[in-house]
């Protein structure tokens, strides 16, 4: 079962977009069983994402301009710090059966092409 904002706690909004953010820097991470170690370590390292990251206000505020009435924030992407995204990759890298360097997904061995050309496989 994927992990859910109820997982993590805090605002919803706040939760799905780390989450968002998580899965682009570690996509196996709503692959983990139930239960497992690896889950819970994953909640652990978004939990901490979730605590560090500023609330809307002043703390959030990166930059501030007086005379173009413009303010720029802190985006989520900037709470994962390479602690959790170090973190995170390890986690997949841990949880793969692969060796090291082996791709990631499994690639189909029907050849659609071949049935275009009928003397048979290309070599």
């Amino acid at each position: 079962m994927p992990i859910t904002p109820t997982d993590l706690g805090g605002d919803e909004n706040t939760a799905r977009r780390v989450l968002v953010q998580a899965r682009d820097i570690a996509p196996c991470i709503d692959s983990f069983p139930e239960d497992s170690e690896e889950k819970k370590d994953a909640i652990a390292v978004l939990k901490g994402v979730l605590d560090e990251l500023p609330a809307a206000g002043s703390r959030r505020t990166r930059a501030m301009s007086r005379n173009g009435s413009s303010i720029t924030l802190a985006d989520i992407k900037s709470a994962f710090d390479e602690d959790a995204r170090s973190s995170l990759r390890a986690l997949c890298a841990a949880s793969r059966d692969a060796a090291p360097g082996a791709p990631l997904g499994s690639f189909p061995t029907d050849r659609p092409f071949a049935r275009v050309w009928p003397e048979g496989d290309y070599s």
